[in-house]
């Protein structure tokens, strides 16, 4: 059993959670950002202060670790990272879009056996930072950069219905325009969704180097782009 705090900052959404033996025992979540650095600090104090009032001890702090905003994603792990350092606490890396998938797989939202999961990051323009999952979060496509137009993701449309969800999914519909393509929308990585991904690493002692630690930075897949479409 364990305790962990979750940290969210890689859109515009700031949110905090404390999950406990599978439970999420505390939440809070600020929509009207971009403000994490203004925001995060008191949440975090808020979520430690519930903790320590009812003597619940930490064991790890889970963030979510891109790809996403690089202001975002900076003030989040440096905040979870000295939460680690000053606590003695393990760090968790919880990559953004499985992130994305949970609540879909948690509300039965998917039906069909042979559906797949296309979490999407906006970036700009039709480029996104997107995967494809099956039902049970495992990859079918790696991570990648992609340029959306009607053939980006139609080998896999032609033989499954796909979801398409996160912030930068409605943009693309119209390029993508195919039968079994559906959209979700009002899905956003929050805090709250960690949970399962978190403590699953935990079990799996599969922890980061707090030092070292970095995220995957939006910066990074902007780099990887063809230079004539940037």
């Amino acid at each position: 059993m364990s305790c962990i705090l979750h940290i969210e900052t890689s859109t515009d959404v700031c949110s905090v959670a404390v999950s406990e033996d599978s439970q999420v025992i505390f939440q809070q979540e600020d929509h009207s950002g971009p403000n994490h650095a203004e925001r995060l600090g008191t949440m975090v104090d808020e979520a430690l202060s519930f903790t320590d009032n009812h003597a619940i001890p930490f064991d790890a702090v889970a963030v979510s670790c891109g790809p996403g905003s690089y202001t975002g994603l900076r003030i989040g792990v440096s905040m979870a990272k000295g939460i680690c350092f000053g606590r003695n606490l393990k760090l968790i890396a919880v990559p953004t879009l499985e992130l994305l998938c949970v609540p879909i797989l948690l509300r039965e939202t998917v039906q069909e056996d042979d559906a797949l999961l296309c979490p999407m990051i906006d970036a700009r323009r039709m480029e996104v930072y997107a995967g494809i999952y099956d039902r049970a979060l495992k990859p079918i496509r790696p991570v990648g950069a992609d340029i959306v137009d009607g053939n980006t993701y139609k080998s896999w449309l032609d033989e499954h219905p796909v979801y398409f969800f996160g912030n930068g999914a409605a943009k693309c519909m119209d390029a993508i325009n195919h039968p079994n393509a559906h959209l979700i929308e009002g899905i956003e990585p929050l805090a709250k969704w960690m949970q399962p991904l978190a403590e699953r690493r935990l079990l799996n002692d599969a922890t980061e180097d707090v030092a070292y630690f970095v995220p995957f930075y939006l910066k990074d897949f902007v780099a990887q782009m063809p230079k004539k479409l940037i």
